[in-house]
């Protein structure tokens, strides 16, 4: 039983011990690459100081790089530092910092909660004289960083009164601050200033602008900055700038005032409601009454309009008759001036009428005369003709009356030569110098002469008998 474990134990030692210095052995080589070794990372700058000789290098990108074992030491700083008054969602100690508390020119008491970002230089001079003041990373936040926002947040501070601050000076404060912290600290000095203030005219009765704004100014002491001759404001020297730090943004959060100030902002904010409802009620009444007013005069203007329009009206309309009798008066004086005209015209007609009938009378009257002496003319000329005639008939007489007979026998001959008479074949006489005196004696002559027909005509058929 005692012999087994004394064996077992006598077998580990016999295995352990090289076992043991071989994994040594490789943990010390281990240790010795990566002492031989630095990995850089992106965003940080490495501060490698050899202690042999004394030397430091600055690595601001990521990559590998040697360095002597065991005999030297490497600082991490991160180029870009956020250092945060107030705001406790920060994952870094210096993020959680509480609000700066701030006391303006007016003596109120404020906490101000604000973020600054600064950006540590490339340049690895400004680097390694940052490194030998400061030697790591926490001790620059603190000591520079964080002590000099709170700093320049203070002084910058000093530069308004409380309610200058919380009633519209926040984004200028901020412009401010920024620009001490990058450009260095103003040269101040102690002042009685006016400043100038905006706040309602006071509520009074006939009062215009009682809703408008105002501007009053009132003494307070404040800190100012020193101008030099070119009116710029003279500046104490940047701390941040001789290490080529910059600070690239400024974020201010929701101020608090203390108490007291808080109380006076609200009994301000109060007095301005107030008077803003005053202000109202009065413009409303204002308002209602020039309604009113305008209302009155509105109605009067309308009476007066209709009174004009039916002046107007009236007037139109006496117009309108004085211009139709004018116009039928005129159409009447037309009217007349056209009848005479158009007897005039008529005369004139009937004279011109005349004038040319009179002048066809004597053209008439005159070839009438022509035609008289023409007639006589030709009458005297044929009479002597005929008196010719007749005296050469005469001279000649039985010569003449041969020819005429000739000329008659002619003529009757051509117009009698084909003609027939006829005598008629019964003759009826009446008792009295051979009329037929009454109606008997005419019947009984027409019955005869039908008998005498129908007997001729018998005898003419029957021609042998």
């Amino acid at each position: 039983m005692d012999f087994k474990p004394q064996a077992s134990t006598t077998l580990k030692k016999k295995i352990s011990l090289p076992v043991v210095g071989g994994i040594l052995g490789v943990s010390a080589l281990i240790g010795l690459v990566n002492s031989s070794v630095l990995m850089t990372d992106a965003g940080y700058t490495y501060v490698h100081q050899n202690n042999v000789t004394g030397e430091l290098d600055v690595f601001n990108e990521p990559g590998i790089h040697f360095r002597v074992p065991f005999l030297s030491k490497i600082t991490k700083y991160d180029q870009v530092i956020t250092v945060s008054y107030g705001n406790t969602t920060g994952e870094d100690f210096y993020q959680r910092l509480p609000p700066i508390q701030v006391r303006f020119a007016d003596t109120y008491i404020g906490n101000i909660p604000v973020t600054f970002r600064f950006k540590l230089s490339l340049d690895p001079e400004s680097v390694k004289k940052m490194h030998r003041e400061f030697r790591n990373n926490s001790n620059l936040i603190d000591a520079l960083l964080v002590k000099n926002a709170r700093n320049v947040t203070v002084i910058t501070a000093t530069q308004y009164t409380g309610e200058e601050f919380f009633q519209g000076g926040l984004n200028q404060f901020k412009s401010k601050l920024g620009d001490q912290l990058r450009d260095g600290i103003y040269m101040t000095e102690r002042r009685q200033v006016e400043v100038e203030q905006i706040d309602l005219a006071p509520v009074g009765v006939n009062q215009s602008n009682s809703n408008q704004l105002q501007r009053t100014q009132q003494l307070v002491w404040k800190t100012v900055p020193v101008l030099d001759a070119q009116g710029n404001p003279e500046r104490q020297n940047n701390p941040l700038q001789q290490y080529g730090i910059a600070v690239t943004q400024v974020t201010i959060g929701d101020p608090k005032p203390e108490d007291q100030l808080n109380k006076l902002l609200m009994d301000k904010k109060r007095l301005v409601a107030d008077r803003i409802r005053a202000i109202q009620e009065q413009e409303t009444s204002k308002a209602q009454a020039e309604t009113e007013q305008l209302r009155k005069e509105i109605q009067r203007t309308r009476e007066v309009q209709d009174a004009q329009r039916n002046k107007e009206l009236a007037i139109i309309a006496q117009q309108k008759e004085v211009e139709v009798a004018r116009q039928i008066a005129e159409r009447e004086i037309v009217e007349v001036e056209k009848k005479k005209r158009l007897a005039e015209v008529d005369k004139e007609k009937e004279l011109a009428i005349a004038q040319a009938n009179l002048e066809i009378q004597k053209a008439n009257a005159l070839s009438a005369e022509y035609e008289a002496k023409a007639i006589l003319a030709k009458g005297r000329a044929e009479a002597e003709i005929l008196k010719a005639k007749y005296d050469a008939y005469g001279a000649n007489r039985d010569v003449y009356l041969a020819e005429l007979n000739r000329d008659v026998s002619t003529a009757l001959y051509q117009n009698l030569k084909n003609y027939q008479v006829q005598m008629p074949n019964n003759y009826f006489g009446g008792s009295e110098g051979g009329k037929l005196t009454t109606n008997l004696d005419v019947i009984t002559g027409f019955g005869a002469l039908g008998i005498l027909e129908q007997s001729q005509k018998m005898a003419e058929s029957n021609p042998k008998k």
